[in-house]
């Protein structure tokens, strides 16, 4: 609240400089601000009395946007990347899909692991697990499991986090 929306009888004041100018009326308070062409801010509306401070209030909103953009900028997104496999893949393919794995976890971000099963696969998930914690274990230099192989229906997934 600013200015005029300030309702309350009495607020504890706040100078531009961080000073504090100790309890008075609101009315008051927006008199002071007035005088030095700046607005009152209620900044802590639940204390007793409300704290307002004298403030530009359009360079406040400006900054705060400015380091809103600027934190927004430093920011990385992590994406999940998906390779998926079969419980019959061969050792270079293997090879293949584990290159591409560390490339993803190299560039931050995560990585899911997934064997579809088709038909009578879904018997074989021994297999499967071998090759998952294979494909762990090529990883680990690089990346560490965050989720470890769980089968859901006629799939199984694996989670790989990058290292920090």
């Amino acid at each position: 609240m600013i200015n005029d929306q300030i309702r309350d009888k009495e607020v504890r004041l706040i100078d531009a400089d961080g000073a504090q100018l100790g309890i008075m009326s609101a009315r008051d308070a927006k008199a002071a601000a007035d005088e030095k062409r700046l607005d009152l801010v209620k900044i802590s509306p639940t204390a007793k009395p409300p704290v307002c401070k004298i403030m530009d209030y359009s360079k406040f909103k400006f900054d705060q946007s400015k380091k809103e953009k600027e934190a927004k900028k430093r920011q990385k997104t992590i994406e999940i990347k998906e390779l998926r496999l079969t419980p019959n893949i061969d050792t270079h393919d293997i090879e293949v899909k584990v290159k591409k794995a560390i490339e993803f976890l190299n560039g931050g971000d995560k990585v899911k692991v997934t064997i579809r099963f088709r038909g009578r696969e879904v018997g074989r998930s021994d297999m499967a697990y071998a090759i998952m914690h294979d494909f762990a274990e090529k990883v680990m230099d690089v990346g560490n499991v965050e989720k470890p192989p769980k089968v859901e229906s006629r799939t199984m997934a694996m989670f790989l986090a990058p290292k920090l």
